[in-house]
């Protein structure tokens, strides 16, 4: 496994966001955790990521015991992540913005950078080359040049997922990449999270769009009052009984109604 989420609990003062929350994810899969608002999705997502440190349990990584490491750490072994508001640098090209998530690929420092050495020119031209690649990814090779903000919202969504393979990860958090998406965006997010996990990425989705969830994932996490309801494969969860009553008891969850 890729990833292993073992017992992990987090509180906020009397307010136990997160209870005893385990799963684990493969290489190549799309897991996809789910739930009414304020189940604790995000926050354990800010807990496998280091934005958070788990008051319990236990983050592995490849094996390795990352609990307490912080993102930068993290993206060094492999782990990628997106937010659900857009994080783009709008005044940069598309190129560029993708450009910047390589910084942990590259070798030259500033102070080869101020001498100006031909080292400099070269691993620019070798980060753009690549960059290039990841746009192809996502399908925004031909905007590489423009403005990122003159992309459209759902050129911005595929646009930070190709800022996050730009490190090239073992694995992608995506926080509610389809958030605000029409149709025809969603399917191309759609098409670019198949094609990561083709490649033998794991990707870790929160998405509130149950039509998507359904139909992209491998196996889903449901959880609510930041205790798991229920993991299973789509057809499992969608005919769980304790997820029907959980989206549409006397809590009902606004994301069912998007489906």
């Amino acid at each position: 496994m890729i990833l292993s989420v073992q017992d992990i609990g987090i509180a906020f003062g009397a307010l136990k966001a997160i209870d005893g929350v385990s799963f684990a994810v493969a290489e190549g899969q799309i897991f996809s955790i789910i739930g009414p608002n304020g189940a604790g999705k995000t926050t354990l997502f800010n807990v496998i990521s280091g934005i958070y440190v788990a008051n319990s349990g236990r983050v592995e990584l490849a094996g390795e015991d990352v609990t307490k490491l912080a993102p930068d750490a993290l993206a060094v072994r492999g782990m990628s992540r997106t937010f659900q508001n857009l994080q783009i640098f709008q005044r940069m090209t598309v190129v560029q913005n993708v450009m910047v998530g390589r910084h942990l690929k590259e070798k030259c420092n500033l102070l080869s950078d101020m001498l100006r050495l031909p080292s400099v020119g070269r691993q620019n031209r070798a980060t753009r080359a690549a960059a290039l690649e990841f746009l192809d990814e996502v399908g925004l090779r031909d905007k590489a040049d423009i403005l990122a903000g003159d992309l459209s919202y759902g050129g911005c969504k595929r646009l930070e997922i190709a800022r996050a393979l730009a490190a090239e990860p073992r694995i992608v958090l995506l926080d509610e990449p389809a958030a605000g998406c029409n149709a025809v965006e969603t399917e191309d997010i759609d098409h670019v999270i198949c094609r990561l996990a083709d490649k033998g990425i794991a990707v870790v989705l929160v998405e509130h769009d149950m039509k998507l969830v359904m139909k992209i994932s491998n196996r889903i996490l449901v959880l609510d009052r930041g205790k798991v309801l229920i993991e299973g494969t789509p057809q499992e969860v969608r005919e769980s009984s304790a997820v029907h009553d959980a989206y549409l008891g006397t809590r009902r969850a606004p994301e069912v109604q998007r489906a």
